[in-house]
C-alpha cells in the first residue's frame, strides 16, 4: 500500500502565498514522476506541475513563473510554493506520485486532495 497526504491549503486573498506539500508513505521502492494537480467543482482535471525524480520540470500553462515545484528524494516529499495567488487558482489540489512498490510493481497514486481558495 502506498498513501499520498498533501496539506499546506487554505484560504488566502489575492496576491499572497502558499506551500503545498505531499508527503508519500507505505511499500515504496522508489519515487519516479511526481505532481500536482488541480480540479475546480465541474471542471476536468489539470496539471499544474510535474517534476521527474530527476528533476525535470513541466509547469500547466497558467501558473508557470509564479509557482515552483520541488522534492525532497530522501523523504519522498513534494511541494508546491505558490505566489501571487490569483482567484482563478481557487481549486482543489491532488498530488500525484507513480510508485515502484517494494513488489516492483510501478503505478500511479493520487492524494485525497487539499482545498485551496483565493479571494479577491
Amino acid at each position: 500500500q502506498v498513501h499520498l497526504v498533501e496539506s499546506g491549503g487554505g484560504l488566502v486573498q489575492a496576491g499572497e502565498s502558499l506551500r503545498l506539500s505531499c508527503a508519500a508513505s507505505g511499500s515504496i521502492f522508489s519515487v519516479n514522476d511526481m505532481g500536482w494537480y488541480r480540479q475546480a467543482p465541474g471542471k476536468q482535471r489539470k496539471l499544474v506541475a510535474r517534476i521527474t525524480s530527476g528533476g525535470t520540470i513541466v509547469y500547466g500553462n497558467s501558473v508557470e513563473g509564479r509557482f515552483t515545484i520541488s522534492r525532497d528524494n530522501a523523504k519522498n516529499t513534494l511541494y508546491l510554493q505558490m505566489n501571487s495567488l490569483k482567484p482563478e487558482d481557487t481549486s482543489k489540489y491532488y498530488c500525484m506520485a507513480e510508485v515502484t512498490t517494494t513488489a516492483r510493481s510501478t503505478s500511479y497514486y493520487w492524494g485525497q486532495g487539499t482545498q485551496v481558495t483565493v479571494s479577491s
